[in-house]
């Protein structure tokens, strides 16, 4: 695969151990990918390894290219990053947060471009928190705080984005207009790998699934093929109940 990110025998931990173990796996470019496994099975550590941050052996290529060929700058500029949540405390306005992205292009002290507005601004109105960019960041609920976030992933103008829990502890309706956003920017051509802990969200929301147990693949492919009853019943240890679980929408809006 040249088109997305592939992985290859990864191997990563901390403090001399392993919490990766041989993984391999493909996310390509324009799916959803999602990241499954019980707390504790690499998931983040897998995430921070891609970003760089967390010592590693394996290969890692994006679009055909390594990723340990680049350098800090460079990943920063390709790989964007979304984290459960943010510990910033500063007073900072939406727009302020957003443009943290631009980073990546320009030194913290640099003057503001107009491609550096251009892209704040898309970025704010693809998460639809264009309305919220006078507001103070710390002010905003958990939904509206994770959509800043993803808005100012997607300022840093990277194409393959990284989200670890992005809806966890968010109400139903905020949860479905985060993955709207990630099935526009995914039809778009971005490569996304998205943590989620919700098999029913995975289900109805992602393309392609990769499932982690105890530092290791156990199986990745189409959703449907990874979400099988017995697949789930070894990984978890709980029973799989077809039609057992509520789906929603968002419902179509009417001029």
């Amino acid at each position: 695969m040249k088109e997305g990110l592939s992985v290859r025998g990864l191997r990563a931990g901390y403090r001399n151990k392993n919490v990766l173990n041989a993984v391999s796996f493909e996310a390509p470019r324009g799916k959803v990918t999602a990241l499954l496994g019980p707390n504790g099975s690499g998931k983040s550590t897998l995430l921070k390894s891609i970003l760089g941050l967390v010592p590693s052996e394996g290969e890692m290529i994006l679009d055909g290219a390594g990723l340990r060929d680049l350098s800090p700058l460079e990943r920063a500029q390709s790989i964007a990053y979304v984290p459960q949540r943010s510990l910033l405390t500063a007073r900072l306005s939406v727009a302020e947060v957003v443009e943290l992205g631009r980073f990546a292009h320009r030194g913290p002290f640099a003057l503001r471009s107009q491609s550096d507005h251009v892209a704040v601004e898309e970025a704010m109105i693809t998460t639809e928190v264009y309305a919220l960019r006078d507001r103070v960041f710390t002010e905003l609920s958990g939904g509206e705080r994770q959509r800043v976030l993803l808005a100012r992933a997607l300022a840093t103008g990277a194409k393959t984005l990284l989200l670890d829990e992005p809806t966890s502890a968010l109400d139903v309706r905020q949860v479905l207009r985060i993955h709207q956003v990630l099935r526009r920017l995914a039809e778009g051509g971005c490569c996304v790998l998205v943590v989620l802990h919700g098999l029913g969200e995975a289900r109805q929301n992602a393309d392609r699934a990769v499932l982690l147990s105890e530092g290791r693949v156990c199986q990745m492919g189409a959703v449907d093929k990874v979400l099988q009853r017995e697949i789930i019943r070894e990984v978890y240890g709980v029973e799989l109940v077809e039609g057992g679980t509520l789906s929603f929408t968002l419902p179509e809006v009417t001029s």
